[in-house]
């Protein structure tokens, strides 16, 4: 059976970026939790005046978003029958490849330590030959490639409205990866849009990521027949 394949594309998911690895409240943070700087998440809820100056602001600083998105995904009974496939791409360019079996922590506090090791170390656990996630630098065309999908639907605001079953059976019959805007504000780049070949709203007003993603895998559920039928 065909597997869904989605993706969080352009994430809020990153480590400090150099431009403001020196400001007080990214140093602050990092000496509390015993870390160097560059090798903790960038986030608004704590560096909100060290961002100020960020390209993008807007859209980055919100790991939770990946968070809870993650353990939307991964605990679906749709991962369980291994129909779905998930991919992070992050803001910075790089590409987290999850293993459907990974458990992600419930606890946000790990989740950020668990991903704080996976963009240093780049593999999670460090020293496996078999990571349960790891991390490539690649753009949106590599992974289409990688992976051998036939195109990209975007989920986008500004998109022909249609109803999320279409959607999914769109992306399903036609090897299409469904990919979802990681980040809280603003809109993809030129860079992403340009390997679009549909580009569709579910709502007339805009979504959280996780909602969004609930709704794709609740539709692929029922149209895989995933849950029984009542």
């Amino acid at each position: 059976m065909k597997k869904l394949k989605i993706a969080l594309i352009e994430s809020a998911l990153e480590l400090v970026p150099y431009e403001i690895i020196g400001h007080p409240a990214v140093l602050k943070n990092a000496k509390r939790r015993g870390k160097k700087p560059n090798e903790t998440l960038l986030d608004t809820s704590l560096h909100y005046h060290a961002m100020k100056k960020l390209r993008d602001r807007e859209k980055r600083g919100r790991p939770d978003i990946v968070h809870i998105s993650l353990l939307e995904a991964l605990e679906s009974p749709l991962n369980k029958q291994g129909l779905l496939e998930i991919y992070v791409h992050t803001y910075p360019g790089h590409i987290i490849f999850i293993d459907p079996s990974t458990r992600i922590p419930r606890n946000y506090n790990r989740f950020v330590g668990l991903m704080e090791q996976l963009l240093t170390v780049g593999r999670v656990p460090p020293d496996s030959s078999k990571p349960l996630m790891y991390v490539k630098t690649m753009s949106i065309g590599d992974l289409l490639d990688g992976i051998g999908v036939s195109g990209l639907i975007l989920l986008r605001e500004s998109g022909e409205k249609r109803k999320v079953q279409d959607i999914v059976v769109e992306a399903l019959k036609n090897n299409y990866l469904i990919g979802i805007g990681g980040f809280p504000h603003g809109d993809f780049s030129k860079e992403v849009i340009k390997y679009s070949v549909a580009e569709y709203s579910i709502y007339s007003e805009p979504l959280t990521t996780w909602i969004i993603v609930s709704r794709i895998l609740a539709a692929a559920e029922d149209y895989l027949k995933v849950l029984p039928i009542k």
